[in-house]
């Protein structure tokens, strides 16, 4: 009996099932390329909006590939990180967030050709990594070195970035608000930063997007304080940002003071209103004449009394300045924010030529010009016939800062309209047939997948998109690496004649995201639910 029972078949044994593997590799190829399918049609100039809609009725209008993937509630994890892939790209470059997601899309398509084939998925994202960084190279190898003082080729780059979104046609006009903005920001102690918490956008329903306008100084999006009829406007000002109240003092703990005594009523109220007098006689004797107050968690930051006393001291007042913008109202005044009443000295007040409430729209605003000394600062003026118009334009503006950022951090520009992507799709053709075995095949592939940009940018133009990739590839196959689709006229043409720029940043920095993004996805084989 014991002879029979022989030693079990090796055979079964090799077999691994790699079935699941597969298949959870190719539910998250799928899912991945659901989402850039969705974004797809909004790439470029002649891009498609997309109106979303959240549960809370709130509408938005937009073709900003960022927006729209962080408005998506995407369940499949290998789908998530395709918005934060487009969430990182805006955090890098501000621009392109639509470009990546095609990009990454397109790379999970023939990467799943690729392991069809056979191809192992390792060797595919080895691949991957080689080919981002050469194309990286070329697109170095086609950048056009910039100054900031060539103030013309950074106007035409941030229209470029503006001519895709809802706002386009006022791109005349925005691009070059936002060039003035970023540059009368940048310090020429540290030329290569620009901070874009030093720039504040402020909206303002009414009116249409031609009324946007740069304001060198300050604006507060209230209206002055003048409940006991004090001043609307103050030439010649001395400004104070305080951060204490001027009200009657709380006790720390909550509790309650009964009265019954008149003369006592009495005594508390006088003691009330000399506090209050002795503080407002501080403020006048500094020779303050605009007070701008902290908005207060703790109590009432003024009173009707207090207000009573600085109309009379005709100190103009704005009340409830949020916490956020004291940082940027005392770099801009050149004062410093005064914590204690009796810190109140003439040192620490901002100076302005004149401070006056403004009617913009339905509302009021406080507008302050002529700051001296000002801050390396500046505050744009959105506005819009309606919500969606404003909140689509502030977006186009942040992103059109952005790219001015790129130009700032890294001096190059390169032309835009698909001529990059299929410059460097024919040169890591040529790359690929130096190469050997699997990675030339893979390389190959791959290169293919970068003429999706200007094969969807010919899509959404209605344009003929395989005839006008095929003249691409032949222009540049002579030589013309400036070549890229012109939307406006429905043709070839050399680009940059045409002022179609984009930074490098913008370019490399879409390429390798894209790839890191689909060698990870490429990476994973299983997925693990934890409790």
């Amino acid at each position: 009996m014991a002879a029979v029972a022989t030693a079990p078949s090796h055979k079964t044994e090799t077999y691994t099932d790699t079935k699941r593997r597969d298949d959870v590799r190719g539910a998250n190829i799928a899912a991945a390329r659901a989402v850039a399918d969705a974004v797809r049609t909004s790439l470029g100039p002649r891009g498609m909006d997309k109106m979303i809609s959240s549960g809370d009725q709130e509408v938005i209008i937009t073709n900003d590939g960022a927006t729209i993937l962080s408005r998506m509630s995407l369940l499949q994890p290998a789908a998530r990180m395709l918005a934060e892939l487009s969430r990182s790209q805006d955090a890098a470059a501000g621009d392109g967030t639509t470009t990546v997601v095609v990009l990454a899309g397109s790379l999970l398509r023939r990467a799943q050709s690729l392991l069809a084939a056979g191809a192992h998925p390792t060797a595919a994202a080895d691949s991957l990594h080689r080919l981002a960084a050469r194309a990286v190279e070329v697109l170095q190898g086609m950048a056009i070195p910039i100054e900031l003082s060539d103030r013309d080729s950074l106007v035409k780059s941030a229209s470029t970035a503006l001519n895709s979104k809802v706002v386009s046609q006022y791109s005349s006009l925005l691009a070059p608000l936002a060039v003035d903005a970023a540059l009368s920001v940048v310090d020429p102690a540290h030329p290569e930063l620009l901070d874009l918490r030093d720039i504040r956008l402020i909206k303002k329903l009414g009116g249409t997007v031609d009324d946007t306008e740069l304001i060198r100084g300050l604006i507060f999006d209230k209206k002055a304080s003048h409940a006991a009829g004090g001043p609307s406007r103050i030439e010649n000002a001395n400004i104070a940002v305080i951060q204490f109240q001027v009200s009657p003092p709380k006790t720390d703990i909550e509790q309650s003071v009964i009265v019954s005594d008149y003369a006592q009523m009495d005594r508390i109220l006088r003691e009330e209103r000399n506090y209050i007098l002795g503080m407002v006689k501080k403020i006048k004797a500094s020779g303050c004449n605009v007070l701008l107050i902290q908005k207060s968690i703790l109590r009432d930051a003024v009173t009707d009394l207090s207000l009573h006393y600085l109309a009379k001291a005709k100190i103009l007042v704005v009340k409830d300045v949020e916490r956020d913008e004291i940082e940027f109202i005392t770099k801009t005044l050149n004062c410093l924010p005064i914590a204690n009443i009796e810190h109140f000295r003439e040192d620490k007040l901002g100076h302005a030529d004149l401070v006056e409430e403004v009617s913009v729209g339905d509302g009021k605003i406080v507008k302050i010009t002529g700051i001296k000394d000002m801050g390396r600062t500046a505050t744009v003026l959105v506005r819009g016939s309606n919500q969606l118009v404003i909140d689509e334009a502030d977006r186009s503006l942040h992103d059109a800062l952005c790219v001015i950022r790129c130009l700032v951090n890294k001096r190059f520009l390169i032309a835009g309209g698909g001529a990059p992507e299929i410059e460097m799709s024919m040169q890591l053709a040529a790359w690929a047939k130096e190469l050997h075995g699997m990675e030339s095949y893979c390389i190959k592939e791959f290169a293919d997948a970068l003429e999706v940009i200007p094969y969807t940018l010919a899509e959404n133009a209605g344009l003929n998109p395989i005839s006008i990739v095929t003249e691409l590839r032949n222009r540049h196959a002579k030589g013309e690496k400036n070549t890229g689709i012109n939307v406006r006229k429905g043709q070839i043409t050399n680009i940059l004649e045409e002022n179609v720029v984009q930074p490098l940043l913008v370019s490399t920095s879409a390429i390798s995201l894209a790839c890191e993004c689909v060698r990870m996805i490429l990476k994973i084989d299983d997925i693990v639910t934890v409790r």
